[in-house]
């Protein structure tokens, strides 16, 4: 009992009646117009309170190749700690909420469908997903507070209910529409608002019919409004059917356009006596219940010419027709999304052409940057999430390198590697080309991103790997990569064979660069000793500085005057590619880095250069190799001081590069068995 106790009290706590009340607030019309006149804000159309949402969050500029974009924190999800975020498609969001902005200022955007256009598990159901929850949750807050109104509605036995209007209008559509301007004045006129707040349409059937009657049964008396309606706040809720509203097209057969409008309550007939009484109707049609937020069209293009021409009124005239009722006025921002195949059906379907101008399309392609990449998948595998198991170094990137890869277009110039191309659109420098190059190898393959493989595709191997039966305490790349050439044999959406040999072969070098990747891991670990690469370092600076400056160096061994160890610079400098000829350059660039440093009062370090760390690294790995003999670890027999040798490594590994101990003798082993290879081939 103590424990239950404990959780009820938690519980308690946690309540805030503070928050409740606000929220359930209720008033009379004086009420409200009062609030209205401090907060014109609370009256915004459907598309300013979306724009001012998705703002509320802040932005940031970021530079991709120079070119300047806004991201939007909204779509990283703050809501959902993250659940949802998006990554790298900066420039599709950034069209996205430049739609909403037009529209919140009614430049015409308003009146059509936002259709997000891209292939399967490019983050279109997402985005759409996040647009409802903020809208959703911005609805409980101050800043997005809105209202609506209920009607006193007498019973025949005299009781007194109060029934709310069954779209939620905005309560200043009870204003008669010659009085609104001059309200509208007011309102404007207070400059508390940056959106211009219009009170726009008629009442709802229900809404009009109920204001008739008061107004017959006290003589036309507007006052008697006051008495016979209150105010709510309104909260958005997708659970509850109000704000939030989802339409997804189901077996063509038995599709029925009252779904989005709403149908009659035959039970209600009997006892009003006519089937076009608005009381004997159900507004609760997906239009209806999405009034004053956000509608979701799933996969939109597969609804029938019955729906369309709803979803055309809605869009264009924000009217909806309900059955045995006039036109009704509707304020809902309407998503849509569709693939490319239903899309290109759209272009070739003359009978379409009125949807295709009250579109606007948004292509949301996939994902062309690996560090993006990475992140989706990292987001659900990672060891907070998958205790049971290690998940290897890299076993997430070549995944993620190979979906890159399946998306990108093979690029024009003849010297570039479609790998390549994926490292300078990762923000990778490479000989030759500047940010510039970059630019124009993304504006030359226009369709980029629009193909490949699908992230859910990546995330079935991943989650295949971890539950293999195989007895292992971790996953490594190898596992993955096994389970995505596997898996292409019978993929669904992989019919050409063409197809299917080009991605076989970008895994082939994806493997490539996986294995230049753990042989340089190896390497470090095997050079990871600091104070022997900072000696190193320090031999090189010395024989560096006087070559340079043409002097002498001290013998540490003879104590003589020598000239520069000619041999031990070079062997550093061809380690990264420096040749012959450009020896001289990369001297003088060192040291002049190292005088710049002097004059700011600082000291040079090698790790803040990469190339030297890099060809350091690698001198020192040569001449450690052959002591460690890394190629017994292929044999049964291994000393006991090779084998002490090896634990070092091992055990840097783990500490310094994230492997397990399983892991790191299975990437020990992989790379001895490739310098047994070389070993081999230089042999014969």
């Amino acid at each position: 009992m103590d424990s239950a106790n404990k959780i009820i009290n938690f519980i308690k706590d946690k309540q805030d009646a503070k928050i409740y009340k606000a929220l359930t607030w209720s008033g009379t019309i004086e009420e409200y117009f009062d609030i209205v006149l401090e907060n014109p804000n609370v009256s915004r159309t459907s598309y300013q309170r979306l724009y001012d949402m998705i703002m509320s969050y802040g932005t940031e500029v970021i530079y991709e190749n120079k070119q300047k974009l806004i991201k939007y924190n909204f779509f990283s999800d703050p809501i959902g700690n993250g659940k949802d975020a998006i990554y790298g498609i900066e420039e599709p969001l950034q069209k996205i909420v430049r739609f909403f902005k037009s529209a919140s200022r009614r430049y015409g955007t308003e009146k059509r469908v936002l259709l997000l256009h891209g292939p399967v598990g490019s983050a279109k159901s997402t985005i759409a997903r996040l647009l409802k929850k903020g809208t959703e949750e911005y609805s409980k807050t101050d800043e997005g507070a809105l209202y609506t109104h209920f009607w006193k509605d007498i019973e025949k036995d005299g009781t007194e209910n109060w029934v709310q209007c069954p779209v939620h209008e905005e309560p200043l559509k009870l204003i008669p529409p010659e009085l609104r301007k001059e309200m509208e004045e007011r309102i404007n006129s207070s400059g508390k608002s940056q959106h211009e707040i219009k009170i726009e349409g008629s009442l709802c059937p229900y809404c009009r019919f109920m204001y008739n009657k008061v107004l017959e049964e006290n003589d036309g008396k507007w006052s008697a409004i006051l008495d016979n309606v209150k105010v709510k706040r309104l909260v958005l809720s997708e659970e509850d059917r109000i704000g939030i509203g989802t339409f997804q097209p189901k077996d063509e057969k038995n599709q029925d356009s009252t779904e989005l409008t709403g149908d009659i309550n035959y039970r209600k007939i009997a006892e009003y006596g006519s089937d076009s009484d608005p009381r004997a109707f159900n507004f609760d049609g997906e239009f209806n219940v999405a009034n004053r937020g956000v509608i979701e069209f799933v996969e939109v293009l597969k609804l029938e010419v019955a729906f369309l021409y709803d979803l055309l009124g809605a869009s264009q005239e924000h009217k909806i027709k309900p059955k045995k009722f006039p036109q009704t006025d509707i304020d809902e921002v309407i998503i849509g999304h569709t693939n490319e195949a239903e899309y290109k059906k759209l272009q070739n379907n003359e009978f379409m052409e009125a949807l295709r101008d009250r579109t606007i399309k948004i292509d949301i392609p996939y994902i062309t940057k690996l560090e993006d990449e990475i992140r989706i998948y990292s987001k659900d595998y990672n060891q907070d999430k998958i205790r049971n198991k290690h998940i290897a170094p890299h076993t997430i990137e070549v995944a993620s390198m190979w979906a890159i890869l399946t998306r990108l277009e093979d690029p024009k110039k003849a010297n570039l590697s479609l790998m390549q191309k994926l490292k300078l659109y990762n923000g990778k420098t490479l000989p030759g080309y500047t940010v510039e190059n970059v630019k124009e190898l993304k504006q030359e393959a226009l369709r980029e991103g629009m193909d490949g493989i699908s992230p859910r595709y990546i995330q079935d191997k991943i989650s295949n790997a971890l539950v293999s039966e195989l007895e292992t305490t971790s996953i490594n790349p190898f596992m993955v990569m096994n389970e995505l050439e596997e898996g292409l044999s019978h993929h669904s959406l992989i019919s050409n064979e063409d197809q299917k040999k080009r991605f076989l072969e970008m895994l082939s070098v994806v493997k490539e660069e996986y294995e230049d990747i753990v042989k340089n891991e190896v390497q470090r670990a095997i050079s990871a000793d600091e104070e022997a690469i900072k000696k190193l370092c320090a031999n090189y600076i010395d024989n560096l500085k006087a070559y340079v400056q043409h002097e002498k160096v001290k013998n540490k061994y003879t104590g003589e005057y020598e000239g520069p160890d000619e041999r031990l610079l070079r062997s550093i400098e061809d380690k990264i590619g420096i040749t012959e000829s450009r020896k001289d350059d990369f001297r003088r660039e060192i040291m002049n880095y190292i005088g710049a440093l002097a004059i700011e009062g600082k000291t040079f370090d090698y790790s803040t250069n990469e190339r030297l760390h890099k060809a350091l690294e690698l001198k020192l790995f040569e001449d450690q190799k052959d002591s460690i003999k890394l190629t017994s670890l292929i044999s049964n027999v291994v000393d006991r001081e090779t084998q002490e040798k090896i634990d070092v490594v091992k055990s840097r590994l783990v500490k310094y590069f994230g492997y397990s101990d399983e892991s790191a003798t299975d990437v020990l082993n992989y790379v001895a068995s490739i310098f047994a290879r070389g070993d081999a081939k230089d042999n014969s």
